[in-house]
């Protein structure tokens, strides 16, 4: 439901890099800070932009030795390029979604810093204002050009036998070597809802829903008062989904997907707890929504009881009573894993492996210490809305790293291959587009060898 911290770390990343890149800029007198080195559509590129982007690269340990300006002036280019068209097709983007990511990275550097006159200082700028204003366009752009290439790519697939001949084409010699993966099983238990407490929230969305079809209160003001979902409340309980890019559970997907315009749910439920849900707009496979999420309060005794039935479960486990397998089918209360076991599915990949690696923190943390079929205790998890569950973790399978193996990898080849037909159609594009677009590179960039023709020889 909430943006994710993953996600909010790297946008705050990003941002922190271009946001140090402009203070290193300004404090550098060898920058030639006023020549432009192209235009691409609406966009003009500085000789700045280039150095800015080659301090960004050092800020975040990115190699730059060998590294051309050259090269640094295509790649803005292109990302110039995916975002005039961008504009050009008419794709829209949430203003207010990008204002909800802008207040959420305030608050977070706010929190690390103190204050936000000390964001300000450390930062080099001037006013809040304008700070925000530049990191909102910074998300803009980003998110333009990322809508682009989605847009470009969103209808290709691959079929088994064009994932057969991309593996049989990559010579022995050069096959990718993949590092160790768990596959890694949970058993979630929740503490149990009173009858009163579930009651109680029901009727507070079912007035909130009549104060706003019947005495035509506004929802986006409802969502800003009460509602407990953190990613979304600033602006109002907006989020924008597309039907082939899942990002919420779907539970809500599927309310989401079933109202017409203007239409407001029924109260439904969701693992993050019970909901509203209103749709703002719906562009082709796009939809705009607003929601409010109420959370139950959990007295301290029925957390106490959720932790006991879980404790009672793994003794049962470890005791081969039951196995993990089946005890996630009979008593886990999270939908989305119990079905199959209790395996939890790598939302970068979509497969039920996590690179050891790439682990999440916390998610590392809790299984870091488990022998391979090992059950841990009891764990207490806390989501950002505020809903305490308790979950037992196992390491069901350990892969360890290897040469890649057809049978054994067919969804990360899979994915190779996709990734490869993916890139192929979007260099198609762009060199179309570089031909049909208006750019005009300056007279000392025009001696660069690049990758495309911008030139246009």
């Amino acid at each position: 439901m909430l943006l994710s911290r993953k996600h909010l770390r790297y946008i705050k990343f990003v941002l922190h890099a271009l946001l140090i890149s402009s203070i290193s800029f300004s404090q550098s007198e060898k920058i030639k800070i006023d020549g432009v080195s192209a235009v691409v559509g609406d966009y003009v590129i500085l000789e700045s932009d280039i150095d800015k982007t080659l301090v960004e690269m050092k800020s975040q340990g990115i190699p730059t030795k060998g590294v051309t300006r050259c090269q640094l002036l295509g790649k803005l280019m292109e990302d110039k390029l995916y975002a005039h068209h961008a504009v050009q097709d008419s794709l829209e983007i949430s203003i207010e979604e990008i204002y909800s990511t802008v207040d959420q990275i305030i608050d977070n550097f706010t929190q690390q810093l103190g204050s936000i006159e000390k964001v300000l200082e450390f930062y080099n700028k001037d006013d809040e204002s304008s700070f925000r204003q530049e990191i909102f366009d910074i998300n803009k752009i980003q998110k333009l050009s990322i809508l682009m290439q989605q847009k470009i790519v969103q209808d290709i697939e691959v079929t088994p036998e064009e994932v057969r001949i991309f593996f049989e084409s990559i010579p022995k010699s050069e096959l990718p070597i993949f590092g160790t993966e768990l596959e890694i099983s949970q058993i979630v238990i929740e503490p149990q809802v009173s009858d009163a407490e579930r009651d109680r929230i029901i009727n507070q969305l079912k007035t909130f829903r009549e104060d706003i079809l019947e005495r035509g209160s506004s929802f986006a003001s409802k969502a800003i008062l009460y509602s407990q979902d953190p990613g979304s409340r600033s602006s109002g309980g907006k989020y924008t989904l597309h039907r082939k890019r899942p990002r919420m559970v779907k539970e809500f997907r599927d309310e989401a997907f079933s109202l017409e315009e203007g239409e407001i749910s029924e109260p439904f439920k969701t693992d993050f707890g019970w909901h509203i849900l209103k749709v703002d707009k719906i562009r082709g496979q796009e939809v705009d929504i607003r929601h409010i999420l109420l959370t139950p309060k959990i007295e301290p005794n029925q957390l106490k009881d959720a932790k006991k039935k879980l404790d009672s479960i793994r003794k049962r486990i470890i005791d081969d009573e039951i196995n993990f397998k089946k005890a996630a089918l009979v008593f886990s209360d999270e939908k989305e894993t119990k079905f199959n076991g209790g395996i939890l599915i790598n939302p970068q990949t979509g497969d039920n492996r996590f690179e050891l690696t790439n682990l999440d923190p916390t998610l590392y943390s809790q299984i870091r210490n488990l022998d391979d079929g090992e059950v841990s205790q009891p764990i207490i998890e806390e989501e950002r809305s505020g809903l305490k569950k308790y979950k037992i973790l196992k390491v069901s399978n350990r892969y360890d790293e290897h040469v890649a193996n057809f049978s054994l990898d067919y969804s990360k080849i899979k994915s190779l291959a996709l990734k490869e037909k993916q890139l192929k159609l979007i260099q198609k594009w762009m060199n179309e587009k570089i031909e049909s677009t208006y750019v005009n590179v300056s007279k000392e960039s025009r001696l660069c060898n690049f990758t495309n023709n911008w030139v246009k020889k």
